[in-house]
């Protein structure tokens, strides 16, 4: 397994002014094992409240667990979105979509990443999701409402893309999702004729496993990309970040639909990243987003590769 970092800072880079591409920062790694490269591009971040995910923590330990991140309980958030691309001879996969410029003017970046990673997005072969939320799933159309990954095959669990469809969801969500659920079902209405269905345990590409780990929503899906201590498994948001889903993974957290499943899901998934010897890539996790889990006190930590 052969990990490399690259990261390009836009801000006074002369070739990138002349290239046309916005003045922004963001951090490339690439996994490469054997015949297959994984890079994590960058989608930009999200600007949430605290409120969001440590809303229903036990506010006295909270501060504690937080300290040695440098994370501020009370402060907003500022997650990083890393979208994960695979290679492998004619197989070019993207997992999520990205946010695209209807969600947050700090998300939505994805077009300029993949830009400056000398990829087109018409050479994007397949489009794999996690889930339906915004930051996952609003980029899969352009601006003018048309298929971004034009060519590319999209693959949802059929679990998420019923749930995101079914017309009570938006009843069902809660106000402050309503949103989210309309926009989810007017995009997967775009793109459904090109939607391949997946399930627990199926193989999606040759060495590519979805696994099942719901409760952050209904369907969420993890993927483990090769076996034994050379996998990695891309996380979505099952794992939400860094720090207090690492360290006190049985908590439940507000940024879940199903606080109490997922942290279930993030418990057992912590069972078998450590039994496995997994690689992780993670959506919102920092430093690109690749790395390992290392048991650390009464939880775990993130640590990072390159």
């Amino acid at each position: 397994m052969q990990i490399t970092r690259r990261r390009l800072m836009a801000t006074g880079t002369a070739a990138l002014a002349a290239s046309g591409l916005p003045r922004i920062g963001w951090t490339q790694t690439t996994l490469r094992m054997g015949d297959t490269e994984i890079t994590t591009l960058s989608d930009g971040t999200l600007s949430l409240p605290a409120e969001f995910i440590f809303g229903p923590m036990p506010s006295g330990e909270l501060a504690q667990v937080l300290a040695p991140y440098g994370v501020d309980p009370a402060a907003p958030l500022t997650p990083p979105c890393n979208l994960t691309l695979l290679r492998r001879g004619d197989v070019l996969a993207l997992f999520d979509a990205g946010s695209g410029t209807q969600f947050m003017p700090s998300a939505g970046m994805l077009p300029d990443a993949l830009a400056a990673a000398g990829i087109d997005p018409f050479d994007v072969t397949h489009v794999i999701f996690t889930h339906g939320h915004p930051d996952h799933l609003w980029g899969v159309l352009d601006d003018f409402d048309e298929p971004y990954f034009a060519n590319a095959e999209h693959m949802m669990g059929g679990v998420e893309f019923d749930y995101w469809m079914d017309d009570a969801t938006v009843g069902s969500i809660g106000a402050e999702r309503a949103a989210f659920a309309v926009g989810a079902q007017r995009r997967l209405s775009v793109v459904a004729d090109a939607m391949t269905r997946f399930g627990d345990g199926d193989e999606v590409l040759p060495g590519v496993v979805a696994a099942l780990t719901p409760g952050h929503t209904p369907g969420h899906m993890g993927f483990v990309i090769g076996e034994g201590a050379e996998a990695v498994m891309v996380l979505g948001d099952a794992i939400g970040n860094d720090h207090v889903a690492f360290a006190r993974p049985g908590w439940v957290s507000g940024s879940d639909q199903d606080p109490e499943a997922a942290a279930a899901t993030r418990l057992a998934m912590f069972d078998r990243i450590t039994a496995d010897d997994m690689g992780v890539i993670g959506f919102h996790l920092g430093h690109g987003g690749i790395g390992r889990v290392e048991a650390y006190g009464e939880g775990y930590r993130f640590a990072p590769i390159g």
